[in-house]
């Protein structure tokens, strides 16, 4: 036992040392102690109950801020071109610029007859007042996994490309340039590369791709436009970056020694075998310090997770049963201890669900929920009945966290039916928690209609109308209700009377008149007074496939009109939209948080 104790005083001291280097980094202000159990969950940090485990003798760079300033989420930027404005863009470009885009475009096959663009040179389409240049900006997530291609298999399967990590990236106007609006604009593959913006050979390796419609902001009118209270030559591109290369994470021992760094890479790598796609292990000792880590592709959409259920991985694959018990009697000990006791389950994987399960009842609301959450994490269905129960007769925080839980579980009849009766709760935050989780499993209660190539229409029944857009990831326009009608008598002019809507004299109809220039054939439809017919015929572009009548606007003027009526009262329904997060997220590009609340 005193060789023990001098053990753990000289882990300390040594922890101390490392520690003490990290002092003149400027650190985070602890966040204040959440109110409710569900963000009490988040981000508790003991040290006991992470014996044995990754994160007991490592600490991750490129995650944490207080690990290392030199690891964070990096900033990618460069030139791109806008395609389809309506005479808003401009040719004055500056010579720099001008050159570098020329070399681009032609790399990318413009001009070229063998590749169907050879009606229209590079130098003609700078000089078009239809194309704008842009400054396109993203950030790349930690632990980002790059885009790869598999190789052919031995049984015939084809090679298959795997996409890499996307996200949202913002496009603004060139500054030095005469453009006036991006407003429909599409962006053409633009490379994103780290460092300063510039162009040429000067330029650091390309990390990513960006490429899209542009989202400006939905809820444009011309009013707004004229008093500058909307700038139009600022946008978004809903998901449209995509990362080319691996941004792996360093994890460091504190106690540097080769033996440790193989038995940390081999316990990782148990927990994460390589799956299809990835191009090496999930850890790879580098030296008797540092491994390196790749997202595997299965988690590219969830690093977090990847990240915290790593450092809590056992180092030693015995006696799981034995850990998954010890953790449940901690956890009893010490509720603060959920968040470890979480996350170390999850390691365990379906091993510790006997003791999981023992606490699904606990009395005390954070060891309840930390169990219920790693239930749900391990797919364990018989999880699903306290989830049922907490999501009907819970606080708030705890039905929203049963909600959000319930979809990551097997399929089951009753959970599905749980969640259609949440569609017609009077919380609206609930009702819109309910949708995702259906439509997270794909439940045939969501009626989907795909737009191509610009977002997707989905209808769901409640008791409730409203109407949800969505202004990250994916494009969404949601609408909640049974059918949710266009009140009359309308009157309603958009865009300097470019679009005007009444009702029609003769008929249950209303009447939509479109002119899309200044000098164009304006046309006139008439459509039933639904937000569902209207939607589709504002969207729908006309082909020969499917010569039915529509406007082809885009996704964001879309979203005006419904906001300019329901703006004005001629639509009973809430309205409700995401919030913006990718200036957020630019702005704070290095700033990286546990708990991740709904971006409202």
């Amino acid at each position: 036992m005193p060789n023990a104790k001098w053990t753990n005083l000289i882990t300390l001291a040594l922890t101390g040392l490392i520690l003490h280097g990290c002092n003149q980094v400027e650190r985070a202000r602890p966040r204040p102690k959440a109110s409710s159990s569900i963000k009490e969950l988040e981000g508790m940090q003991v040290a006991s109950i992470l014996r044995g485990t990754v994160g007991a003798e490592t600490v991750i760079l490129g995650w944490d801020n207080s690990s290392s300033p030199t690891h964070k989420p990096i900033k990618i930027r460069g030139y791109g071109l806008v395609v389809g404005l309506d005479e808003t863009g401009s040719s004055d470009i500056p010579p720099d610029v001008r050159g570098y885009m020329l070399q681009i475009m032609a790399r990318q096959g413009i001009g070229s007859e063998q590749i169907g663009f050879g009606d229209v040179s590079p130098e003609d389409m700078l000089e078009s007042p239809n194309t704008a240049i842009v400054i396109v900006e993203g950030t790349v997530p930690p632990g980002a996994v790059g885009r790869t291609r598999t190789p052919p298999s031995a049984n015939g399967r084809l090679p298959e490309v795997m996409p890499g990590t996307t996200f949202d990236v913002r496009v603004y106007a060139d500054p030095r340039t005469g453009t006036t609006s991006l407003e429909g604009g599409r962006l053409y593959t633009t490379d994103l590369s780290p460092g300063p913006l510039l162009t040429g050979s000067r330029q650091a390796k390309r990390l990513g791709q960006a490429a899209g419609p542009i989202f400006l902001n939905p809820f444009i009118e011309s009013e707004d436009v004229a008093t500058g209270d909307i700038n139009t030559l600022n946008g978004r591109i809903l998901n449209g970056g995509q990362i080319l290369e691996d941004m792996p994470l360093k994890l460091r021992l504190i106690n540097p020694s080769h033996s440790r760094t193989r038995v940390i890479q081999d316990a990782i790598n148990r927990r994460f075998p390589i799956e299809r796609g990835q191009t090496a292990t999930t850890a790879r000792g580098v030296s008797d310090a540092v491994l390196e880590l790749t997202v595997p592709p299965s988690m590219r959409d969830d690093p977090d997770s990847f990240v915290r259920i790593m450092q809590h991985v056992s180092l030693r694959q015995v006696d799981t049963d034995r850990i998954a018990n010890t953790t449940r009697r901690a956890l009893q000990r010490d509720p603060s201890d959920a968040a470890h006791a979480y996350w170390r389950w999850v390691a365990l994987g379906p091993q510790a669900l006997p003791m999981v399960r023992k606490m699904y009842d606990y009395p005390e609301a954070l060891p309840r929920l930390a169990a219920l959450r790693a239930g749900a994490e391990l797919a364990d269905p018989i999880a699903a009945v306290s989830l049922r129960q907490m999501a009907q007769e819970g606080s708030l925080a705890e039905r929203l966290e049963a909600t959000t839980l319930l979809a990551k579980l097997p399929t089951d009849p009753r959970s599905e039916e749980a969640l259609r009766n949440l569609l017609n709760d009077e919380n609206i935050e609930v009702r819109l928690r309910a949708y995702e989780a259906l439509e997270k499993l794909r439940s045939p209660v969501v009626r989907r209609i795909s737009i191509p190539g610009k977002f997707e229409l989905h209808e769901v029944p409640s008791a409730y109308n409203a109407i949800y857009v969505t202004q990250i990831q994916r494009p969404r326009i949601v609408l909640l209700g049974n059918v949710v009608e266009i009140l009359r008598p309308l009157t309603l002019g958009l865009w300097d009377n470019s679009l005007l809507m009444r009702e029609a004299e003769d008929e249950d109809r209303i009447e939509i008149f479109y002119r899309a220039s200044p000098m164009g054939r304006p046309e006139i439809n008439r459509v039933k007074p639904t937000l569902h017919e209207l939607t589709l015929l504002l969207a729908h572009d006309p082909t020969v496939e499917d010569p039915s009548p529509g406007l082809d606007l885009t996704y964001s003027e879309v979203v005006g009109v419904l906001h300019a009526l329901w703006r004005r009262e001629y639509v009973a329904a809430d309205f409700k939209a995401q919030q913006d997060r990718v200036m957020a997220e630019l702005r704070r590009s290095a700033t990286m948080t546990d708990y991740q609340p709904r971006p409202e």
